[in-house]
């Protein structure tokens, strides 16, 4: 199968505010130099949006050679920031946290891979999706797993908590050890813990061929996930202009700049 996935360089947040630093756009959404941000008064800070994601989630945020948060999604967040009129801040937390975080007011935004359920609609508010995915289930090379219909109540899938994927597994087998991050699982899995891995289907794949990880994925995409920013409820203008700023980084070419810098082919296409 074609590998969806590129190999990852580091990409130094250095290199992500150089590519995304405050200027003088004209169609940014932001004001004029001086005058701060339309945005202020829907912030934590003044002059930055900062946004949340777990650090822990390669190629989409992880801590670079340089001991920085990279990745597609810093780098999204960093473009929105700009179109924004705002000085960019990615801020690290544990993913099983991460909605707390934002509703205690710590952070702006979410942009962290987190795909829209009805259950998050209850809390947050969501953006358009910048991002589509999907589930994908992970085994060894000697597993006598194919696909998702193979797992029973005997079989042991590792996920990682506060996901999609641990309320979606339950479906199928509740013996479901948990981890803080996915990649910490399909390492465990690649060592010969735990019968299978449940995660995106672009984190397995990009992990198989950085780490040389003794895995596989196995059977069809068991859902497909509409990835999109996460904003506290009722924030209507701050969603507006994430919208608009999403919709001015398509248009742009600045999307397609970031994901050829991770992907091989276009992730924001459903």
């Amino acid at each position: 199968m074609k590998a969806f996935v590129k190999s990852i360089l580091p990409v130094s947040l250095g290199a992500a505010l150089l590519l995304s630093a405050c200027g003088d756009n004209d169609d940014s959404a932001g004001g004029e130099d001086g005058e701060g941000s339309e945005y202020d008064e829907h912030t934590v800070e003044d002059g930055k949006f900062i946004f949340a994601l777990s650090g822990e989630y390669r190629p989409f945020s992880y801590i670079n050679e340089n001991g920085e948060l990279a990745g597609f999604d810093v780098d999204i967040g960093m473009a929105i920031a700009e179109e924004l009129g705002l000085e960019g801040e990615p801020y690290q937390i544990a993913f099983n946290s991460i909605i707390l975080g934002l509703q205690d007011e710590r952070y702006d935004a979410i942009i962290g891979s987190m795909g829209i359920t009805e259950e998050r609609q209850e809390t947050v508010d969501f953006s358009d999706p910048y991002y589509y995915s999907g589930a994908q289930l992970y085994v060894r090379p000697d597993s006598d797993i194919n696909g998702i219909d193979d797992v029973d109540e005997n079989t042991e899938v590792a996920v990682a908590e506060g996901t999609t994927y641990h309320s979606m597994i339950q479906d199928y087998t509740t013996n479901t050890p948990t981890y803080d991050s996915d990649v910490v699982a399909l390492q465990a899995l690649s060592q010969g813990r735990h019968d299978a891995v449940i995660t995106d289907r672009l984190v397995g794949l990009i992990n198989i061929e950085d780490q040389g990880l003794d895995i596989q994925m196995v059977g069809e995409l068991i859902d497909t996930e509409r990835i999109a920013v996460a904003v506290r409820q009722n924030e209507d203008d701050l969603l507006e202009g994430i919208n608009q700023a999403l919709e001015n980084i398509r248009e742009s070419g600045k999307y397609e700049e970031i994901n050829s810098q991770y992907f091989d082919e276009n992730i924001g296409e459903e």
